[in-house]
């Protein structure tokens, strides 16, 4: 079939489905909506009760679906996941990638070929998130009303990150403190600048990681691709899109600088402080992306200059806190992740 054609019947199918959506919602006008199956999809590396960390906090928000896949085997992992119908493990080994031609080198096309992968593999759920395993989801009331509360045109939904700050004085307190920052660019701009005074001109929100947030695609639309922070069917992004303010994702990129500096290295050559990202917007265009920092900062100071960075930018000092507070971008949430293993793993609760 031509490529065109194709194309052509991709997009009829997508404008039937939304149109059968829209049809089954206006038939019955009084009926409140739906509760909807939801469900994440992650590719992973990592220990087991990180991994078991993530799928129970998402079991215990609702999830109908987990859709993991490990980058690496973890037997231990898989062995405690055992006993979880509702998750679903692949391991991604070679008869796994055979059926794309190979491995992709980059992290970041194994992420997107498997989120892709369940998504088009009957994946159990009206709505399928692509998060990563330091992501968690923090809905101020259950997604699935959320999600099933959304017109029956928009096809992608969009959750704003968080980003944890490390501990310095929290001995008499549970949770982790987060920022957060502004959705307009030019008051982030402004705020960054205040918040962060040293660092803060080449930084996007004052956030290590990205701001664009994740997504969830309803499902059933045919040929949909998953990116990192978006989806696109036939070549385009998926447009029909709508946010999601009572859910926050919450992302544990750094937690303490011990943590940073292991991650460092790996980041700084393939993740997210690598040379091709583009610097945070500046009116002049002056600003360094974090590879060209962090190259800069290293090459003057060694690692005491990357921990002066640490220290203004991700430790939860008294004085960054009240700066976000008076921008109200400080937040408290106790995730509770070690209580939620145990009740769903009670034999790897250690």
């Amino acid at each position: 079939m031509p490529l065109a054609q194709a194309q052509g019947k991709a997009l009829l199918h997508r404008a039937a489905l939304l149109a059968n959506h829209a049809a089954m919602s206006s038939s019955t006008p009084a009926t409140p909506a739906s509760p909807a199956r939801w469900g994440v999809v992650t590719t992973v590396k990592a220990e087991c009760s990180t991994i078991l960390d993530f799928v129970a906090h998402h079991l215990s928000l609702g999830a109908h679906r987990i859709h993991l896949f490990l980058d690496a085997d973890n037997p231990e992992a898989r062995a405690a996941l055992a006993s979880r119908p509702r998750v679903q493990v692949r391991v991604c080994d070679a008869d796994h990638w055979a059926r794309w031609g190979e491995r992709p080198e980059k992290h970041q096309a194994r992420q997107t070929r498997n989120a892709t992968f369940a998504y088009r593999r009957r994946p159990g759920v009206d709505w399928l998130a692509h998060i990563d395993v330091d992501e968690f989801l923090w809905p101020e009331r259950p997604l699935a009303e959320q999600l099933g509360a959304l017109p029956p045109d928009v096809e992608v939904a969009r959750t704003y990150p968080i980003e944890a700050l490390a501990p310095v004085d929290d001995s008499a307190e549970g949770g982790l403190w987060f920022k957060s920052y502004a959705r307009q660019q030019a008051t982030r701009r402004r705020q960054t600048a205040e918040i962060y005074p040293e660092f803060g001109p080449h930084l996007n929100g004052g956030f290590l990681s990205h701001v664009a947030g994740k997504v969830f695609v309803r499902t059933q639309i045919p040929k949909v691709n998953f990116r990192i922070h978006n989806a696109f069917l036939q070549g385009q992004q998926l447009d029909r899109e709508a946010a999601l303010p009572e859910t926050r994702l919450c992302h544990l990129h750094a937690r303490d600088f011990a943590h940073f500096l292991e991650a460092y290295r790996y980041r700084l050559a393939r993740g997210s402080y690598r040379a091709d990202l583009k610097p945070a917007p500046t009116p002049d265009g002056a600003g360094l992306n974090l590879n060209a920092l962090f190259s800069l900062l290293e090459a003057e100071g060694g690692e005491a200059a990357l921990r002066r960075f640490y220290a203004e930018v991700c430790e939860a000092s008294p004085d960054l806190r009240a700066r976000l507070a008076a921008h109200d971008h400080l937040h408290r949430i106790d995730l509770g992740l070690a209580a939620k293993r145990r009740r769903y793993f009670a034999a790897y609760a250690g």
